[in-house]
C-alpha cells in the first residue's frame, strides 16, 4: 500500500493510492500543475467558488478528466458548507456543477455512488478529503474534513451511509485519507483544541500536541480513528502523509498561499462495465 504523484502528460499530475484497484474504479488527487487559471489560482485550479473566471475553470476540468478518461460534464460537486451532510446520488445528478457552482448540491460535504461513469468531484486547500471504495457491493464516496468535519466525524457517517444506502460492509471497504495539512502545520487555538478534546476524549493526547506554546492538531489520525470506529480494518485504511502546507509547490494550501487561492479536487467514479 502506497501514495504516489503519477504524471498523466502535459503536466498535470495526480495522486493516487496503490489500494483502489483502477479495475473497478478512478480516483485521483489533483496537483495545481499543468492548468489555465493565472495569479492568484494559478495552474489547475478545479473550484468555481473562489473567484477564479469560470471558463478557466471549466478548462482545467476538462483536461484533468480527459486524462482520466472520465466525462467532465457527468461530474458531481456540491457546495461544500463544512458541515456533515452527505448525498447519495445517481445519473439523474450527473453535470450538476459542473460548469455552474449555482447547480451543485447544496449544503453538503460527502458524496456517494453506485453508479458506474458517474465522477464524484470535491474540492479542497488543506482540509483533509477521505476517499471510500467497496470493490464488493461496488460503491464509492467522497468526503471533506476540514476540522469542523473532522469533529462532527464525517468519514465515519459516510461509512455508516455505505452501509445504509448501499448494504456495503465496513470490513470490504478500503478508505484513503489524501494531501492535506498535516500535524506538523495546523496550528490551532485553545477553543478548537477543545472540540477535538470533546470528540475524541480518549485520544486526545494523541491527537493534540504542544510545540513551543502553539497547540497542533493532527487530523489524518483523527480520520484514521473515526475509520476504524466505524469497523474499517486498518490494513484497509490508506494515508498519503503528504502536508499540503509543506508541500505547496504541489498543492493548493489556503494557509501557505495566504488565503486566496485555487482548489484542488478529489476525484473518484466506478469504471463502466
Amino acid at each position: 500500500m502506497s501514495f504516489a504523484l503519477e504524471h498523466l502528460g502535459s503536466n498535470l499530475w495526480r495522486g493516487k493510492f496503490s489500494s483502489f484497484d483502477e479495475k473497478i474504479c478512478q480516483h485521483a488527487f489533483t496537483a495545481r500543475l499543468g492548468g489555465a487559471s493565472v495569479k492568484p489560482y494559478q495552474g489547475l485550479n478545479m473550484a468555481l467558488h473562489v473567484g477564479d473566471e469560470a471558463d478557466r475553470v471549466w478548462e482545467n476540468r476538462q483536461r484533468f478528466f480527459q486524462a482520466l478518461e472520465l466525462k467532465a460534464e457527468n461530474l458531481v460537486t456540491p457546495q461544500q458548507v463544512h458541515g456533515a451532510h452527505i448525498q447519495k446520488v445517481t445519473m439523474v445528478d450527473a453535470g450538476r456543477g459542473a460548469k455552474d457552482y449555482a447547480d451543485a448540491i447544496a449544503d453538503t460535504d460527502a458524496l456517494i455512488t453506485n453508479e458506474p461513469g458517474l465522477p464524484l468531484m470535491l474540492c479542497f486547500a488543506d482540509c483533509v478529503p477521505v476517499i471510500f471504495l467497496d470493490p464488493e457491493k461496488r460503491a464509492v464516496g467522497i468526503a471533506h474534513a476540514g476540522w469542523k468535519g473532522t469533529v462532527a466525524k464525517i468519514a465515519r457517517e459516510t461509512v455508516l451511509k455505505m452501509q445504509e444506502e448501499f448494504g456495503c460492509g465496513p470490513a470490504d471497504i478500503l478508505a484513503g485519507i489524501g494531501p492535506s495539512i498535516g500535524p506538523c502545520c495546523f496550528a490551532v487555538g485553545e477553543d478548537v483544541a477543545e472540540k477535538f478534546r470533546e470528540a475524541f476524549p480518549k485520544f486526545a493526547d494523541k491527537l493534540i500536541t504542544e510545540q513551543k506554546g502553539q497547540l497542533y492538531v493532527n487530523l489524518w489520525e483523527a480520520n484514521r480513528l473515526q475509520l476504524l470506529e466505524a469497523g474499517i480494518s486498518a490494513a484497509n485504511i490508506e494515508m498519503a502523509d503528504t502536508c499540503t502546507d509543506c508541500q505547496h509547490q504541489w498543492f493548493y494550501s489556503y494557509r501557505a498561499d495566504g488565503g486566496q487561492t485555487g482548489r484542488m479536487a478529489a476525484i473518484i467514479a466506478l469504471n463502466q462495465y
